[in-house]
């Protein structure tokens, strides 16, 4: 893939970070290392702590909870969004299905980024506000 542009592309669809113009994309686009992964590499173990966060490029992970596939991820799919801003625990495993290229950003890189940028983080705020809102449709906010 020519470019940072497919990048660019893969970030723009995390919820987190749609509301971004497209310089606060290549800000998070410079931290983004890519990867290549064998089959069976253990990318999240459930109940790990967190510090990365991995979007599907090519290939597929699987992603299970207490031994039991919840569901498979491809290209444009993504897991670990929420270690990025919190670093806790993985509600979740997730290994490579097959060979995988992935993006991967780090929690405290992403961190250090946030606390240079507040616009950045002003948008990545109230991305978690609306999951938070849309996840408890019954709750008071």
């Amino acid at each position: 893939m020519a470019g940072t542009d497919y990048k660019l592309e893969l970030l723009r669809k995390v919820p987190l970070f749609q509301g971004l113009g497209h310089k606060d994309l290549e800000l998070i686009g410079r931290l983004t290392d890519e990867i290549d992964v064998p089959a069976d590499k253990l990318l999240i173990k459930e109940g790990d702590f967190g510090h990365e966060f991995f979007i599907v490029v090519e290939g597929a992970l699987r992603v299970e909870r207490d031994a039991k596939l919840l569901r498979k991820l491809g290209p444009g799919d993504f897991a670990g969004e929420i270690a990025l801003i919190d670093g806790g625990t993985r509600t979740a495993t997730v290994t490579a299905d097959v060979p995988s290229r992935l993006l991967v950003v780090g929690h405290r890189e992403f961190i250090s980024l946030l606390s240079h940028q507040p616009d950045i983080q002003i948008q990545v705020l109230q991305a978690l506000a609306h999951r938070v809102r849309a996840s408890e449709p019954a709750g008071v906010h």
